[in-house]
Formats: structure tokens, sequence, C-alpha cells
């Protein structure tokens, strides 16, 4: 699949780091380090802006290594580009350790991954079908 995209930061197009991954590094577009406190969020640059095809999205999800080594992880995870949206790609970042988190220009700060998705049209009943599980919600399996 090929994805029209402007490159407005010095840093390499996203790419996948092995050949299976699903996901594509994201890095930060930022001209001075950036300092997250602990519990506070703030929004990446990335510089680089895309046009996906109609019924695709992007995806922007944690780097398991950030989340697991320094407790930082994407707020709204994930978060979704749709097809229509031609602004520059920005990562909410958020700190949920107890110390600062320092962002550097260039450091990987998410991943994104380009899904396909159905539109879908709604179709008022009064019924559903009938299943096993029923209307049983949180928790009614009574695992974890």
């Amino acid at each position: 699949m090929q994805i029209k995209i402007i490159n407005k930061s010095t840093h390499q197009l996203p790419a996948y780091e092995t050949a299976h991954a699903a996901g594509m590094d994201l890095r930060a577009n930022i001209e001075e380090q950036i300092i997250i406190k602990p519990l506070q969020r703030f929004l990446i640059p990335t510089g680089l802006f895309i046009e996906l095809p109609i019924g695709y999205e992007a995806q922007i999800r944690p780097r398991s290594g950030l989340a697991y080594k320094h407790g930082v992880t994407v707020l709204n995870s994930p978060g979704t580009i749709d097809a229509d949206y031609r602004g520059e790609l920005k990562v909410l970042l958020v700190n949920l350790s107890d110390t600062e988190f320092v962002v550097n220009n260039g450091e990987r700060i998410a991943q994104m991954v380009v899904a396909k998705h159905e539109t879908v049209v709604w179709e008022s009943t009064e019924e559903l079908s009938n299943t096993d599980r029923g209307a049983g919600g949180y928790g009614h399996t009574g695992k974890g």
C-alpha cells in the first residue's frame, strides 16, 4: 500500500523495525528538550502529514519500552488518525511514573499502525439474537 506523506522533520520516515512488525515508530520533532513531569501530559509534534486512503485509519499506540522502562504512554491510546485529517501528526504522551521524563528531538515516542476499517450502517430492531453470554458484562465469568 502506498500512502502520501509530507516530512517536515529532519528525521527518517516512519519505518518497520523488523520484517513482520505491525507498527512503525514515530519520532519527536522538537527544537529543544521537553520535560514531562510525573502525571503531566504533553502533545509532541512529529513533523509528519499523511493522506490515508478512504477506509483506513492510522492508530497511534504506545511504545512498550517507554511504558515499561519509564512509565510513559500514549494518553488516548490508541489515538486515531482519520482518512480526512491533513494536519500534523502529534502524539499525546503522559508520564505515569514518579520521575520526570525527558523527550529529545528524534526520539522514538510512539508507534503507528495503519488499519482497514468498516463504515457501519445501523439497522434498528426491537430484539437481538440470543447467545450463551447474553448480557453478561464486566467480570461475569468470574475470572480476574
